[in-house]
Order: structure tokens, then C-alpha cells, then sequence
């Protein structure tokens, strides 16, 4: 299920995580949201952006060193 969450903090600060998305789609999802509250003052990416089509990532382990 795709979601996205609007937390609003005590002192004012507003935080939009999305959910349930894959991909570069959850900037364009959460768009009107950041349109609406202005400037965005931080991004945190979760390893779901980087994923394509649903596809999960694959993690490589280094062997050496």
C-alpha cells in the first residue's frame, strides 16, 4: 500500500515520509505537499529510491580488507 505521512513536530517542523513507493515516483507523489509548505530544508533518501520497478537492491559485501 503506498502512503505517504505528514509528521508535524512541536516546534513547527513538518517531516513527509513516503511508503509503499520504488523508485524516483516518491518525489513526484509527495510534490504538492513540498508546493503547499515551501521550502524544503533537508532530504533523506531511504534505500527504496534507489530501487527500480520493485526490484530490491542487491548488496555487495567486500571480501577483503
Amino acid at each position: 500500500m503506498k502512503q505517504i505521512v505528514v509528521d508535524i513536530l512541536d516546534d513547527g517542523e513538518v517531516r513527509i515520509e513516503t511508503k509503499g513507493f520504488s523508485g524516483p515516483v516518491c518525489l513526484a507523489e509527495s510534490q504538492f505537499l513540498k508546493d503547499l509548505l515551501g521550502a524544503e530544508t533537508a532530504r533523506s533518501l531511504a534505500a527504496s529510491f534507489y530501487q527500480r520497478h520493485g526490484v530490491p537492491m542487491k548488496r555487495h559485501i567486500p571480501l577483503c580488507g
